[in-house]
């Protein structure tokens, strides 16, 4: 005699223990799922800050290997400011003036250009100005090319021997110092996590 109670029992614990399962099944399923939309958002955060930085790098880089002996006069108009200087107590901590400086609209401009970087809170600002020689009525314009950046230093190899954080190097004659660049320089970032990066840029000096 077959006993209808005994099976109907049996059948209910198979699906407790099938819904039991299951249920397990998708929570490990929607934690995987869940920990890899993680781990894609995190390696694209530090894709895009990848990029980033190596943008701000080749745009730094390809300022100072394309330094010209241009200097400039300064808002005032009887003051000349060299074609490299650095100062602790200006806006810009250094200024420069590089050639290069493309035209596609075929302007009526010079291709040389007048740079200037500085720190904004944490954001790492590049400047730069629509008319080579300064003048109250010139137009700056300043764009973030990195954030989370705590220190941007510079150094200065002069005489291939020694190294300043100084420029024009306080030894050299005024008559000089307006067109003197420096033999390499040692441009340092440090970031907000204490992360450091340099790069060594030599300067053709033809």
């Amino acid at each position: 005699m077959i006993n209808h109670a005994d099976n109907k029992g049996f059948t209910l614990i198979e699906t407790l223990v099938s819904i039991t399962i299951f249920s397990i099944l998708s929570v490990l399923a929607y934690s995987t799922l869940n920990q890899t939309i993680i781990t894609a958002d995190i390696l694209s955060n530090r894709m895009d800050n990848v990029q980033s930085l190596q943008r701000a790098v080749r745009l730094i880089e390809q300022d100072f290997l394309q330094l010209a002996r241009r200097p400039i006069r300064s808002e005032i108009g009887n003051t000349q400011l060299a074609a490299l200087t650095t100062s602790s107590a200006n806006i810009f901590p250094i200024e420069l003036t590089r050639h290069g400086w493309s035209n596609p609209l075929m302007l009526k401009r010079s291709t040389l250009q007048r740079i200037a970087y500085s720190l904004d809170g944490n954001n790492l600002l590049r400047h730069y100005w629509n008319v080579l020689d300064k003048t109250y009525m010139n137009t700056i314009q300043s764009d973030i090319i990195l954030g989370n950046v705590r220190e941007f230093n510079f150094s200065f190899l002069k005489n291939k021997v020694d190294w300043t954080d100084q420029w024009p190097p306080i030894d050299v004659e005024t008559n000089n110092s307006y067109t003197i660049l420096p033999n390499a320089i040692k441009v340092t970032i440090i970031f907000t996590d204490d992360t450091e990066i340099y790069r060594l840029i030599k300067i053709s000096n033809e």
